[in-house]
């Protein structure tokens, strides 16, 4: 993933800080810090490890907990002096019990999508009599589809005659029914984003 020897750690003492962000939603998460030994371990072992300044030694993220970091990528930053660590967490990062720590645990922005996508996922192994996703995804494609295409005619009856309110209540509808057919056919969100991101670059 990178070369560790080149990662300045002298510049703060052996070690540099390393910001864990959500692979998915892109949620920062928490902020710990690395020497060469522990970002060594976390690309060899791939579950994110830490050098704990208060105990002075090195530390897995979840070794009591459970809560652990299943390492996607590290990068390093331009002065090689700091990292960037992708990582999908198994529970809550904070030892406060939210998702990360420097909010209330709830994905900023367009990554909640991606944090509803997983709950939509949750979803299919729900009892369909107490989940309304659990049925249309029991129903099959079909029905799924069926909404998609539902709602796709509401926001554009909104779009062309009612007002802002009503176009976005329409629109959080069709994205919410664009993510149920997705997960219908096993398709994630992330192969759409990437499907985006290759005609950007083909533009």
């Amino acid at each position: 993933m990178i070369d560790i020897s080149a990662i300045n750690f002298a510049k703060s003492g052996g070690l540099v800080p390393a910001i864990v962000q959500h692979a998915r939603t892109r949620q920062v998460l928490m902020l710990g810090y690395m020497n060469a030994e522990a970002v060594r371990q976390t690309i060899e072992t791939g579950q994110a490890t830490f050098f704990s300044r208060s105990k002075g030694r090195l530390w897995v993220k979840g070794e009591t907990s459970g809560n652990t970091l299943s390492l996607v990528s590290v990068r390093v930053d331009c002065d090689r002096d700091a990292l960037l660590v992708e990582a999908e967490p198994a529970g809550p990062v904070c030892h406060l019990g939210t998702a990360g720590c420097f909010d209330d645990g709830e994905a900023p922005g367009v990554g909640f999508l991606e944090a509803l996508a997983s709950i939509v996922h949750t979803r299919r192994e729900a009892d369909p009599k107490d989940s309304y996703v659990a049925r249309l995804l029991a129903s099959g494609p079909l029905k799924a589809a069926q909404k998609v295409g539902e709602e796709g005619v509401e926001v554009a009856l909104a779009a062309a005659a009612q007002d802002d309110a009503a176009l976005t209540e329409e629109a959080a509808d069709l994205v919410f029914h664009l993510l149920v057919a997705l997960e219908s056919r096993g398709v994630a969100l992330s192969d759409v984003v990437e499907t985006l991101r290759a005609r950007h670059r083909a533009d």
